[in-house]
């Protein structure tokens, strides 16, 4: 919400100076909701994540079972044995933990199927966006519903080229 406030009040001052230039605003996640399948590749990624998270809650399960066991077991254990279990243990923990990275970190499985599924049909949407911009002769598009803000940009508005001169 503060994020939103200062990209509004951003806008407003920065739509003071811009005078002359067109200035848009579109709700992209609102846009989206509104695609068919970008909703099927949500059901989508949703189920696959669920199913995951049961495999790793039950991967769970068996890491309290064997501590469970190993806790009741314990007293007549040997030392060698104690120490067998509990790597074993601690073994398991960190294979499920590696499982549960593989899948949900930040460059895991749901990511990657993320960018498979969703990817296309974002860049399908920004596309129609910038022809829309460019055949109503938008300079600006702002995204309501993100916190980046900008989606869209006249090319004459970019002085990147510029800096990069100055900068050598």
């Amino acid at each position: 919400m503060k994020n939103t406030i200062l990209t509004l009040l951003g806008f407003a001052m920065f739509a003071g100076t811009l005078s002359a230039q067109q200035v848009a605003v579109v709700d992209v996640a609102k846009v989206l909701e509104n695609v068919a399948e970008y909703r099927q590749a949500q059901r989508e990624l949703d189920n696959i994540a669920a199913g995951w998270q049961r495999e790793i809650a039950e991967e769970y399960d068996k890491i309290r079972s064997m501590y469970n066991r190993y806790q009741s077991e314990q007293v007549l254990l040997s030392d060698e044995q104690r120490t067998e279990r509990e790597e074993e243990i601690m073994d398991k923990e960190k294979e499920v933990r590696e499982l549960q990275r593989a899948r949900f970190g930040p460059e895991g499985e749901l990511f990657r199927k993320r960018q498979e599924l969703v990817a296309p049909i974002q860049d399908r949407v920004y596309g129609v966006i910038e022809d829309y911009a460019n055949s109503r002769g938008f300079d600006i598009i702002f995204d309501k519903s993100s916190e980046s803000g900008l989606i869209f940009v006249g090319d004459r508005f970019d002085k990147t080229e510029d800096i990069l001169r100055r900068i050598d």
